[in-house]
């Protein structure tokens, strides 16, 4: 019989990894919150919006063999509920979580918590380079600098002195280089969504940019994390259960 995988969407690895499940012959349906209105689809079978809660999560769970939560790694509050629903239902569950980015020589970069403590990082009268995603602009709005706001979709509000780009990555490095130099950018500012290097942050460290970091927030204790595509597929597709 053939195991039914769900799978907390909206990263490429999860995109990847529904393709690779499906072609295996695995049951598996993609959650994808619903926040972007123009998503890339994955392979399978596709559920958009919330499920209530932990609650919702856990009754979801009922015909499911296996969930992955392969969301956005500041998708604290989906990996919350994941680790509760699956607890409550017995559920083998794992997380798929890139490996976060790490500075090296040249990199001007300082990390900070939250948000907040990026807004409070930025000097006055910078020029900033906000690539944090349309949901994190609101804690930027009082800060005196004026920012280049990238995103996939308009953010509902913007600091007073702002550019709005809507583009979606990835983005070459060429491409990043011509837009700090164009916009005189000073400042960048990014979540630590790890993965390959970005190019923003190697077209900063060639012209000694400085970059402030939004730390990942923590995972739930004893979390079962693995942090590529083949690792999952390596433990769904034998036996159709997770090994942890």
């Amino acid at each position: 019989m053939s195991r039914r995988v769900l799978v907390l969407g909206g990263t490429a690895e999860a995109r990847e990894l529904a393709s690779r499940l499906a072609a295996e012959g695995v049951e598996v349906t993609t959650s994808l919150a619903g926040r972007t209105h123009h998503p890339r689809l994955p392979d399978g079978d596709v559920r958009t919006g919330g499920f209530g809660g932990v609650d919702g999560l856990a009754a979801a769970l009922d015909d499911v063999d296996v969930l992955v939560d392969a969301t956005h790694p500041f998708a604290a509050r989906m990996t919350e509920h994941a680790a509760g629903a699956a607890a409550r239902t017995g559920t083998p569950w794992v997380v798929l979580r890139r490996p976060g980015w790490t500075a090296g020589p040249g990199d001007r970069w300082t990390r900070v918590p939250s948000l907040e403590d990026a807004a409070a990082s930025i000097a006055p009268g910078a020029r900033v380079l906000l690539a944090t995603g349309r949901q994190g602009v609101g804690a930027f709005v009082d800060v005196d600098a004026w920012f280049l706001v990238r995103a996939i979709e308009t953010p509902d509000v913007l600091p007073e002195r702002a550019e709005l780009l809507l583009a979606r990555g990835p983005f070459a490095l060429e491409d990043e280089r011509a837009l700090l130099d164009g916009h005189r950018i000073t400042v960048v500012v990014a979540k630590d969504s790890g993965g390959a290097t970005e190019a923003k942050l190697v077209a900063a460290r060639e012209r000694s940019i400085p970059v402030i970091l939004v730390d990942r927030p923590a995972l739930p204790a004893g979390v079962d994390v693995v942090a590529s595509v083949d690792d999952i597929v390596d433990r769904i597709v034998p036996d159709g259960v997770s090994r942890g």
